[in-house]
């Protein structure tokens, strides 16, 4: 499909949306439009209420394992704790540790927030929820 700008009249192709000599907006579609996407979910809810469990976790994991490594419990308990110490960072992330879950009060889809936020944007509808007494209420 070929169009013509209105401001220049210069010969403009399909895929044009502004005019390549003056600059003005193409008046005319393309003819395939785009179907509108659903509004993209957030890719891991609470991740940072568990991060904090997961730093906190690594140290002592790691100092343990390795002591148990010493002794004759090594590849018994030793070597599982610490692939427990690399995997922690994102364990705690994974579960939403700290996370306050529950129904958003404007639409019901189910949300969490971010551990100590005092409110926060819906992901579904993006309307304003605030926390109050560990409960999602609506915010004005």
């Amino acid at each position: 499909m070929e169009g013509h700008c209105s401001k220049c009249s210069a010969q403009l192709q399909s895929p044009w949306k502004f005019c390549p000599h003056c600059g003005a907006a193409s008046a005319h579609e393309p003819e395939h439009k785009a179907v509108a996407a659903a509004p993209e979910k957030a890719p891991a809810q609470g991740a940072f209420s568990g991060l904090l469990f997961g730093m906190l976790a690594v140290p002592i994991l790691v100092i343990v394992g390795t002591m148990l490594c010493l002794t004759g419990l090594g590849a018994i308990l030793g070597v599982p704790m610490i692939l427990a110490a690399v995997f922690a960072p994102l364990l705690g992330p994974m579960i939403g540790l700290g996370a306050l879950k529950g129904k958003c009060p404007w639409c019901g889809i189910s949300v969490s927030s971010i551990a100590n936020a005092k409110d926060f944007n819906c992901h579904a509808c993006g309307k304003r929820i605030a926390i109050h007494r560990r409960t999602f209420e609506m915010a004005g």
